[in-house]
């Protein structure tokens, strides 16, 4: 079998004061999705949200696992995608959509036959996935990094100008819950989602990338008078409670891919904590 998972339980603030650095990694901390020739998920106890890595070096089948406790993996899911590798393909019962760099895929609850495959063995796909639990059945999408919604944000003054490109996402694809996309910084620029803030509607996935093999990127969460950090690397994914703040600062400008679920799909819906305030 090509698919393994963990499952991540969820965590209240007050433990999470008392985590000393391993036991916050442990915790938190997605190191392994990509692994070559295998499908690997994260089943997470936060709105039932899942992380997944797929690279394939041949081709793999997406399969049901056993806390789903369905005959396949989209019978009550939706799925997004987004391909952090070389170019491939995702065939979805019958169809096949070609994945660039960056192009991002909505896969609606339903969907039986799910197949991902590399143009070249030798330089795979990377298949980052996020799942969700879906109540209805939304038609499967591509949007390339082209066609995007993209947001500005930040300056280059406070090292955090960035590109905020919304690939699924309200007015781009329909969705039960899911929203996914990725954030861009500038050359010059490290600090991602600052200020900082909390949604309590929604708990989130950060997953970095173009991250440098000599450098990393500080990942900071917790409550916002509580905070704690955890360092990482590239194609590394951090779990964000819905109390918790989701910010990063790197040792080189990178992007990561956001992606959430929960009681909202309002973007905006944020509570937004004061830099001055932060502890």
């Amino acid at each position: 079998m090509s698919t393994t998972f963990e499952t991540r339980y969820a965590s209240s603030p007050q433990a999470v004061k008392q985590y000393d650095t391993n036991q916050l990694r442990d915790e938190f901390l997605i190191p392994d999705l990509m692994q070559n020739g295998k499908i690997k998920f994260v089943y997470t106890h936060y709105d039932r949200y899942m992380a997944g890595g797929a690279v394939p070096t041949s081709d793999l089948r997406l399969e049901t696992i056993d806390p789903l406790k369905a005959e396949f993996f989209l019978e009550r899911r939706e799925l997004g995608i987004i391909n952090v590798g070389e170019a491939g393909s995702i065939t979805v019962d019958g169809e096949t959509y070609k994945m660039n760099h960056k192009d991002a895929l909505y896969i609606g609850k339903g969907a039986k036959d799910v197949v991902f495959k590399s143009d070249d063995a030798q330089n795979p796909a990377k298949f980052y996935m996020n799942s969700a639990p879906a109540h209805k059945t939304y038609p499967t999408k591509k949007t390339s990094l082209a066609e995007a919604n993209k947001i500005e944000l930040g300056t280059l003054e406070t090292a955090n100008h960035r590109t905020v490109s919304q690939m699924i996402i309200g007015g781009i694809v329909t969705t039960c819950q899911l929203q996914m996309g990725m954030t861009e910084l500038k050359t010059g620029s490290v600090w991602n989602t600052m200020p900082a803030h909390v949604h309590d509607r929604r708990m989130e996935i950060y997953f970095y990338l173009d991250v440098p093999e000599d450098q990393a990127v500080c990942h900071f969460m917790g409550q916002p008078q509580e905070t704690r950090h955890i360092w990482m690397h590239n194609h590394q994914a951090v779990i964000s409670p819905p109390w918790s703040i989701h910010s990063g600062s790197g040792t080189s400008n990178y992007t990561f891919i956001w992606g959430m679920a929960g009681e909202n799909l309002d973007y905006g819906d944020m509570d937004v904590a004061k830099i001055t305030d932060l502890r």
